[in-house]
């Protein structure tokens, strides 16, 4: 079905937002596409500056765009450098700051999400620095260039990736976090407890369950001060405390927000001409029982897919399975589904060496799988979590169990 004389109007030109374009144009859709930047330059991906963009030489691109300049001209694609101001949803138009009003039949938000800010004394200090844009990852890579102590405060998956691209570059690194273990709130132990021992192994200095209290210096940051009174030294910090969903424009015309723009199955706002994927948009998981805003590049590509098949009169419920993945020194780690609510945890393989995968059930049901160094399970993961049928917990703990053996005997859905 092609849609004619219709313009989309999409808000961020990240991995969602140009997804989005970019599936329209496949699709074969003939209307008006206008795409809506926040920072000026081609759309590039960002997972690599927290990883091999760190590594490479000062002077060299860091930027690693989507598409060069011809393909948007070539696929009529308006790209534009603005910041939106307001939606006029009674008017079916977005105000730019500049003041130009672009009119819109869909509306997609691909606004993303914005770093969480530590308001600690010291905070200001040169040194002192975060990670989302390319001009941070280029602003940390030449710091980087002289640094010799360098600290990650908060031990998520953009701290222990900064923190690995730092020991390698033979820093000494320290991680700072709350928590008694990396990446806490995603992983199961055993594969948050094997990245410990990988970073350690390595040189990285690991202080959990420590909160910090200041930034020290007087010009440059010389130091992080934890709540007990004790401190590291450190000559660049960089600061990964999470994010927050850009939900502001979407909360002023009136749209659900909690967490994120709420949407339907569909990927709808409350106003069904406006959509919203990727960071910022929080939407009903298959099994209905939980409401979630997942941060991946894989959820961003696969509801700007989702969206732009909608819009070309698809009815399908969106239902992708989410996954994930992370690269740190020498193991790469890939995580299938959701752990939300995980209750029992089954290892695959020795945990103690540099390949394992832990299978995550919650009520008995398989819903999440991480692994290390184990690509092929992944790729099983993947495949099982999309099956109706699923693995049940009984099934996984017999004695002859094989993930792969499992997935080939499964009736195709």
């Amino acid at each position: 079905m092609r849609k004619r004389h219709t313009s989309v109007v999409i808000l961020g030109a990240g991995q969602a937002g140009f997804q989005a374009a970019d599936s329209l144009r496949e699709r074969d859709f003939e209307g008006r596409i206008i795409l809506v930047g926040d920072e000026p330059g081609l759309p590039y991906q960002r997972p690599p500056l927290s990883k091999a963009a760190l590594l490479t030489a000062i002077g060299a691109d860091m930027s690693t765009p989507f598409r060069p300049a011809a393909y948007f001209t070539k696929h009529e694609i308006d790209l534009k450098y603005g910041t939106a101001a307001r939606i006029d949803r009674d008017r079916r138009a977005v105000v730019l700051e500049s003041g130009e009003r672009l009119e819109f039949d869909y509306l997609i938000l691909a606004l993303g999400a914005r770093n969480r800010i530590l308001t600690l004394p010291g905070a200001d200090l040169a040194g002192v620095q975060q990670l989302r844009t390319l001009d941070d990852a280029e602003c940390i890579r030449s710091a980087l260039e002289t640094a010799t102590q360098v600290v990650a405060v908060g031990a998520g998956f953009i701290g222990m990736e900064i923190a690995a691209a730092a020991t390698k570059l033979g820093k000494q690194t320290s991680v700072i976090d709350p928590l008694d273990r990396p990446m806490a709130r995603s992983l199961s132990r055993p594969t948050s407890h094997h990245f410990a021992r990988l970073h350690t192994e390595r040189g990285t200095l690991l202080h959990f369950g420590e909160q910090c209290s200041s930034f020290l210096g007087r010009e440059s940051v010389e130091g992080v001060e934890f709540v007990n009174g004790e401190s590291v030294a450190a000559d660049l910090v960089i600061v990964g405390v999470g994010v927050e969903p850009r939900t502001e424009l979407a909360e002023a015309a009136g749209l659900a927000v909690d967490n994120g723009v709420e949407v339907d199955v569909y990927l709808r706002t409350s106003d069904p001409a406006i959509f919203a994927i990727g960071d910022c948009a929080r939407f009903p998981t298959g099994n209905g029982r939980d409401r979630v805003r997942i941060e991946s590049v894989q959820n961003a590509t696969d509801q700007a897919r989702f969206v732009a098949a909608h819009i070309m009169g698809a009815a399908t419920e969106y239902a992708a399975v989410p996954w994930f993945w992370s690269q740190q020194f020498d193991s790469k780690l890939q995580i299938a589904g959701l752990s939300t609510g995980s209750d029992v945890e089954l290892v695959l393989g020795d945990q103690t060496s540099s390949a394992f995968s832990v299978l995550r059930f919650r009520d008995s049901e398989l819903t999440c799988v991480e692994s290390v160094n184990k690509p092929a399970d992944h790729i099983t993961a993947r495949r099982i979590l999309g099956h109706p049928r699923g693995l049940p917990l009984d099934v996984a703990r017999q004695g002859n169990f094989d993930l792969k053996s499992y997935a080939q005997n499964m009736v195709p859905a």
